[in-house]
């Protein structure tokens, strides 16, 4: 029997509309699951490109009733198409984006954010916060529980025993104390920390070279300090085919590698690829619960 998969549309103003509208009519789609689409109401009206509150509300809306679903059993999983993270603000919504939210809704107390292809998998320890703030935020004990997620999540991507890698903050991942100390008074401990529970992780090393090794081969998964340090060789690698998926919620959660892309909403002719490659996942991982 295939398994049920909810759809969320995203911000309505958005192209999630027009893709999970496609997505769910996917023949691959298809073949592997049944998609049900969780969108804003009938004869709710956005215009195509508009920031606004009600569109925001109406994402969140969406996910609300997709969880809810998920958490009774009514789905297996969901796959997200992009929200605006303005809207939700316009709406008064405290939550910078799905992470957030689908911990809060989930009560999930260490979740991470996860970008995974066959050609490159990459784990944020950071996420949506400025990056003056990253050096603040990254403590050992963030770091720590983020690469025990992805050491719990990654044999359900069928890889058992992962090699984690661990990206350096800094240049040249600090050159010993001479481009900066969180390497030696953070990341080196954490490291050290997850090693003697058993768990196959090295590093800092250079990020400028570690996506590289991953990317050959040599480790399955990277963990990166920041949000554009992980993003940025992600999708030069693996646009279009990345997915987007929350290590440590009780429920499946896969999204697009892409955003609300309002340039072009309306007009019919987003891509509706990565949200496809996010079902196709979503139904993998389903199965396999």
């Amino acid at each position: 029997m295939k398994p049920r998969i909810a759809i969320t549309a995203g911000d309505p103003a958005g192209i999630g509309p027009e893709i999970a509208a496609r997505a769910a009519r996917d023949s691959r789609v298809l073949g592997v699951c049944d998609p049900v689409v969780y969108g804003p109401p009938a004869g709710a009206a956005f215009a195509p490109g508009e920031l606004s509150a009600e569109a925001g509300r109406a994402a969140h809306d969406a996910i609300v009733g997709a969880v809810e679903a998920a958490r009774g059993g009514e789905v297996a999983a969901l796959a997200t198409a992009p929200i605006n993270k303005q809207a939700f603000r316009l709406a008064g919504l405290p939550w910078s984006g799905h992470t957030d939210l689908l911990a809060h809704l989930t009560g999930a107390q260490d979740v991470a954010m996860m970008f995974y292809s066959d050609a490159l998998r990459v784990v944020l320890a950071t996420i949506h916060i400025p990056l003056a703030d990253v050096p603040a935020a990254l403590t050992a004990t963030s770091l720590e529980i983020t690469i025990g997620l992805t050491a719990c999540e990654l044999p359900r991507f069928g890889i058992p025993t992962p090699r984690i890698a661990v990206a350096g903050l800094n240049p040249h991942a600090g050159e010993k104390g001479l481009f900066g100390h969180e390497e030696e008074q953070v990341i080196r401990p954490a490291i050290a920390a997850c090693r003697e529970q058993g768990i196959d992780v090295s590093g800092p090393f250079p990020a400028d070279t570690v996506f590289v090794r991953a990317h050959r081969g040599e480790f399955d998964v990277v963990v990166a300090c920041y949000h554009d340090q992980g993003l940025i060789p992600v999708k030069l690698v693996a646009f279009g085919q990345a997915v987007n998926v929350t290590l440590g919620l009780p429920i499946i959660r896969t999204s697009v590698d892409h955003g609300t892309a309002f340039d072009i909403a309306g007009k019919g002719v987003a891509d509706e690829g990565s949200l496809v490659e996010a079902i196709l996942l979503a139904a993998r991982l389903a199965d396999r619960t």
